[in-house]
């Protein structure tokens, strides 16, 4: 009998190759699922036990500078740190250094002497830092060493540190006018009368000129860097002044404003034109319950897509770090308060729904530019992290701006809107859209009113009540304005604008808030000012081949002239 003894080795080579196969897959594919669920665990029980730290902890799997643990001062690459005092510490030391190291007291009494001392954190002190004494760079060595005051940012060697001639007295720095020291809201918690009076008895012992600044970040606008900028400010400030407005509404943040000296708060706003609005309609809110005493001034940190408040008012078309926040607070310090117009707009539809009102800071419009908000806005709701870029954002904003060039949805609007300035009818040319500003910038930049600047115009002013009212004939038209290409259609100044839609339905959008309206009547009128802080040291991006940011936008109020009427500049 014979027996084919090849056929059964190459059957069985071929189970053999198949069975390590399937293992090579299988196991690496298991170990995967497995090193998953124990990092999703791992990162479960870490977020409960950052929740009820006094610490504000932060989880990192790679630190970006060269770190040393507070706890065993051994080198380290990933674990976790602190945003208030900047202590670190790797994993298995981190219950350690929660409990032994202190983070920053926001409430705590002085010293008897009535000084605030230092609180001192060992080692990872900035790079290129410098010595209080000898003058020389700290944190040269490869180990946990030198020392830092998490309130003043004042660092010092270990040698050095019996050799400090302040001793234990901390000033809080450079920036202790912007900063609530904690003895302040100690004394607060201890009054027995809460006056305004008492509040600017106790900012006196604060020094002249303090003027705390409050940090609203939204860490949901344009770049995405408000997570990042909330700890920096929690470094160089009391954490107590800085709020994260996806957790806290600007509302309840700026109730902060009624416990220090009135007339003394400033609020610094990271974010876009949207957030910069919700923090306008908050302090809004405040004179309603009768707060007007304790009203901020409002400066600008620009982290959205269009940011033309802040351009405006001198901080630039968008933040990207290119800056340290140091020199943010610096600017801050050497800005000029200005008074803004604010205003608001009623509109009533026809179907018999009751009237709205919405606050417009910066511009109202119909036609192109809201319908490129709208179909933006519909796609980011749907897939938000794909626009997490401003650079993003911009590319898709002109890719609907070019479809709109194409497919002319607003065309004859001029044949289904009415269009009143103080009262007085104005009859409008063959448009596809109006807008209605309130500030000098549009559009990203665009100093809409001026376009080329070829063409004498009327001067537009922060607070001068009065609403430039231009027309666009389409998309391409709001391009070439933008390169400075093309004038718009002035259609004239006004205090007080009326539009009547009578057909159809038109997108509209106000301050970069759009949506679709049938017919309807649109009523804008000045509402009320508001107190903003102007940046005067620093050229925006258009203003490189001016002259002079007042030709077009003044921030400081002086007599200009203007031509008499509603429509001074019509075309």
């Amino acid at each position: 009998m014979y027996i084919d003894v090849s056929d059964d080795c190459g059957s069985r080579e071929e189970w053999t190759l198949l069975f390590w196969t399937s293992v090579a897959v299988v196991v690496p594919v298991i170990i995967t699922l497995w090193c998953s669920a124990q990092r999703s665990k791992r990162k479960t029980h870490m977020k409960d036990f950052f929740r009820k730290s006094k610490h504000g902890w932060h989880y990192t799997d790679l630190f970006n500078k060269p770190t040393y643990c507070c706890v065993c001062s051994q080198h380290i690459l990933q674990g976790a740190f602190c945003d208030c005092c900047g202590v670190c510490a790797d994993e298995q030391c981190l219950r350690r250094a929660d409990r032994s190291l202190p983070c920053k007291e926001i409430m705590a009494p002085s010293s008897p002497e009535g000084a605030m001392e230092h609180r001192w954190v060992r080692g990872n002190v900035p790079l290129a830092s410098y010595c209080a004494v000898c003058k020389q760079q700290c944190g040269t060595q490869p180990k946990l060493c030198d020392f830092r005051c998490v309130w003043c940012q004042t660092t010092v060697h270990d040698d050095c540190m019996e050799s400090l001639t302040d001793g234990d007295v901390c000033d809080l720095g450079e920036f202790h006018s912007l900063i609530i020291p904690p003895h302040y809201l100690y004394r607060v918690n201890k009054l027995r009368r809460r006056h305004p009076d008492e509040y600017s008895k106790l900012g006196s012992s604060c020094g002249s000129g303090w003027t705390p600044v409050l940090v609203l970040a939204n860490t949901r606008s344009g770049n995405n860097m408000g997570e990042v900028l909330l700890g920096e400010f929690r470094t160089l400030l009391n954490p107590v002044q800085v709020f994260d407005l996806s957790q806290l509404t600007p509302s309840k943040a700026l109730q902060l404003c009624t416990l220090l000296p009135p007339g003394s708060v400033q609020v610094l706003v990271c974010g876009g034109d949207g957030t910069v609005g919700w923090v306008l309609d908050a302090i809004d809110a405040m004179k309603l319950k009768g707060q007007d005493q304790f009203i901020p001034r409002v400066t600008i940190l620009p982290l959205g897509t269009g940011n033309d408040l802040s351009n405006t008012l001198g901080w630039g078309a968008g933040y990207a770090g290119e800056i340290p926040v140091e020199q943010v607070l610096r600017n801050i310090l050497d800005a000029e308060v200005v008074k803004m117009d604010s205003t608001q707009l009623y509109y009533k539809a026809d179907a018999g729904f009751p009237p709205q009102v919405l606050s417009m800071n910066n511009y109202f419009s119909v036609g192109p530019d809201a319908l490129m908000a709208l179909s933006f806005h519909a796609h980011r709701e749907k897939t938000p992290s794909f626009f997490s870029s401003r650079i993003i954002n911009k590319a898709v904003y002109f890719l609907y701006g070019t479809r709109d060039c194409l497919v002319q949805e607003c065309k004859d609007l001029d044949k289904r809107i009415e269009l009143e300035l103080d009262g007085e009818r104005v009859e409008l040319p063959s448009l596809e859209g109006i807008i209605v500003c309130n500030i000098g910038y549009w559009g990203g930049g665009c100093r809409l009113w001026e376009g080329m600047g070829d063409e004498p115009c009327p001067p537009t002013r922060l607070d001068d009540g009065l609403l430039e009212v231009v027309g666009v004939f389409g998309s391409f038209h709001c391009a070439q304005i933008q390169v400075k290409l093309a004038n718009p259609v002035r259609l004239g100044q006004a205090h007080t604008v009326r539009l009547v839609l009578k057909s159809s339905t038109m997108p509209m959008q106000v301050d970069g808030e759009p949506w679709a309206q049938g017919p309807c009547t649109i009523t804008i009128t000045h509402k009320t000012q508001a107190l903003m802080l102007y940046h005067s040291a620093e050229q925006t991006d258009d203003d490189d081949d001016e002259t002079s940011a007042s030709e077009t936008e003044s921030p400081t109020p002086h007599d200009s002239p203007r031509a008499p009427g509603p429509a001074s500049a019509r075309a």
